[in-house]
């Protein structure tokens, strides 16, 4: 007897095995999160029953977080089957406080998702690339967040989100990086620029919500003033100078050293940005997405500048051997679709 069940439980484990590495689990996670944009899609244009968005949103959740604990080593069938349980729980029960928790529980998951989903990059276009797709998938999270209807103060819900995710991100990294070992002089100096900027950046925001704009700000304000009223829209501070110049750059560097990823971590300040980005219900769609494709272009430009002066100061010199250089960059990392730890 006991014979047989050990053999079952070989014919199931072998099973399992076969179903992780077939293409069957991806093409069903596609189908999830197209099913789920389409109905939130179909919600903002307010097309359908009331339920609609909420029902999207537990797809995208669902999705999105069997898709994280895929790319981090972890169970994605418990993830998210859990993850999609307790988003049909938070619709059933309808209460506010459980709403905003899966809101911003959407949120954490797409930002850091969006960051862990990039690949290292060669070239400058495929890091750029790689910001495109982030601040996709971060955008898919954006709809799934608003989709619960969270109740909370814009605030609150971005400084609370950013957190969690720098935290998760961090986390993960710090494994991917071999520990703060890994870092190396050169690593923990751009750890240490990048965390002076983004907290020197939140700062400067608390300071100029709480005590109102001096004479200089004044004039970045009118500045704002007029990008909103001739551009249609104003890129986001946060992820304009060091979200996406951070995936940019952090992308280009993990093809040559593994202390990229220490950079590309900060890319969820754009991610989580980007993701919160239509918690404000006083800004129009068209301002939002316009919003988040300046600070996409100029935060890639940033990004290129860097990458020029870090391989200016640590590349080899002259067109060839920078070519050389190209190709063998090659540094192995997972592919996209499969764990990285």
């Amino acid at each position: 007897m006991s014979s047989a069940v050990s053999l079952r439980l070989a014919q199931v484990s072998t099973s399992v095995d076969r179903l992780a590495v077939s293409r069957w689990p991806l093409v069903g996670w596609a189908v999830a999160v197209a099913a789920g944009l389409a109905v939130l899609v179909l919600g903002v244009l307010e097309i359908g029953p009331g339920w609609l968005p909420g029902a999207g949103s537990v797809a995208v959740a669902g999705a999105f977080t069997w898709a994280l604990a895929a790319r981090t080593g972890g169970r994605p069938v418990v993830f998210g089957t859990l993850a999609v349980a307790i988003g049909v729980a938070v619709l059933v029960l309808d209460d506010d406080r459980l709403r905003t928790g899966a809101a911003a529980w959407t949120c954490v998951v797409a930002a850091v998702l969006a960051v862990m989903g990039t690949v290292p990059a060669r070239r400058l276009r495929h890091a750029a690339r790689e910001a495109l797709l982030a601040t996709l998938v971060a955008s898919v999270g954006a709809l799934a967040v608003v989709g619960f209807e969270p109740v909370s103060s814009v605030v609150s819900f971005e400084y609370a989100t950013l957190g969690l995710a720098l935290l998760g991100v961090f986390g993960l990294v710090f494994r991917l990086g071999a520990g703060f070992h890994g870092l190396g002089r050169r690593g923990l100096l751009i750890v240490l620029v990048g965390g002076a900027l983004l907290l020197l950046t939140l700062a400067y925001a608390e300071l100029l919500r709480r005590y109102g704009p001096g004479a200089m700000v004044t004039d970045l304000l009118d500045v704002v003033r007029w990008s909103r009223e001739n551009l249609g829209a104003f890129p986001r501070p946060i992820a304009t100078v060091l979200g996406v110049p951070a995936i940019v750059w952090g992308c280009h560097m993990r093809a040559r050293r593994r202390q990229g990823w220490w950079v590309s971590a900060f890319g969820v300040a754009a991610t989580a940005s980007v993701a919160s980005s239509m918690m404000n219900p006083s800004v129009a769609l068209l301002e939002v997405g316009l919003s988040i494709a300046y600070g996409l272009v100029i935060g890639v430009l940033i990004g290129a500048a860097l990458i020029r002066l870090d391989l200016r100061l640590t590349g080899p010199r002259g067109r060839r051997a920078r070519r050389a250089e190209e190709k063998a960059a090659g540094r192995p990392e997972p592919a996209r679709g499969q764990a990285l730890l």
